[in-house]
């Protein structure tokens, strides 16, 4: 009984529903989880040319690690009652290193807070410009090397290996940082009902020039829909979105 209190609690603070196991779509998380370790494997594969010379770049760039690692936000399917919920957890997501070593956060933290609140007075002021790109465009932390990487998604080549250990998903919203979790509106933590991914509905529609909320609401509709063919074409779509380099800077 105790245990029922703690989860029942832990699914009421942390804004989760249950839902009945018929509705959780075990066949389709099957097939995700094969179409997630299958492809990330040929990626990182096929990719060492790039993945060496990103090291390499970096390295001589500026001094650092090579790999940067933080603590995000993501979610894992569990079973209550035979019902379906999802968790939220955190885990250690990798990434290129784009930044300066030891990088204050209060910048970026101080442009989400004004992002969350459709603030757009206070994002121009930390932009020093007015601008659609929903994203901190011109920060000082970032190397000259991490803005091409960036630019070109190459930074986020490491997260393969965290598709590989199921802490992401090919497919799905991005994985949030604490800071940005703890800013959420009750109705934002919908997007916490699946995994994060590298990709997603919003990386290959709206990209950075859509607001918070319409990111938010991209995400719930992917939720809503998300089947294996809509997995399979986000990831065909994604190589074109990235080269066409809509909403980066």
């Amino acid at each position: 009984m105790q245990g029922d209190f703690r989860l029942a609690t832990l699914i009421e603070t942390q804004h989760l529903d249950l839902r009945p196991v018929a509705e959780s779509r075990y066949l389709y998380y099957i097939e995700k989880r094969v179409l997630d370790i299958f492809i990330s494997i040929i990626a990182l594969i096929v990719l060492i040319p790039v993945i060496a010379l990103a090291a390499i770049m970096i390295k001589l760039d500026s001094p650092g690690p090579i790999i940067f690692t933080q603590e995000r936000v993501g979610s894992r399917r569990r079973i209550y009652n035979h019902r379906t919920y999802w968790q939220k957890v955190t885990f250690r997501c990798y990434k290129f290193r784009t930044m300066v070593s030891n990088a204050d956060p209060s910048l970026h933290k101080s442009y989400i807070k004004a992002l969350i609140n459709n603030d757009c007075q206070g994002m121009s002021e930390l932009q020093g410009e007015n601008t659609n790109i929903r994203k901190l465009a011109h920060d000082p932390r970032i190397t000259r090397i991490g803005k091409f990487l960036r630019k070109c998604s190459i930074d986020e080549i490491p997260q393969f290996i965290n598709v590989i250990k199921g802490e992401m998903s090919l497919v799905g919203p991005r994985p949030a940082i604490h800071y940005e979790v703890d800013m959420y509106k009750p109705w934002h933590y919908r997007r916490l009902e699946t995994q994060p991914g590298i990709t997603g509905l919003w990386q290959v529609t709206a990209r950075s020039t859509a607001s918070f909320d319409e990111m938010i609401n991209i995400d719930i509709q992917y939720i809503k829909q998300q089947s294996f063919w809509l997995d399979l074409l986000i990831i065909l779509k994604t190589p074109l979105a990235v080269l066409s380099c809509k909403g980066a800077k």
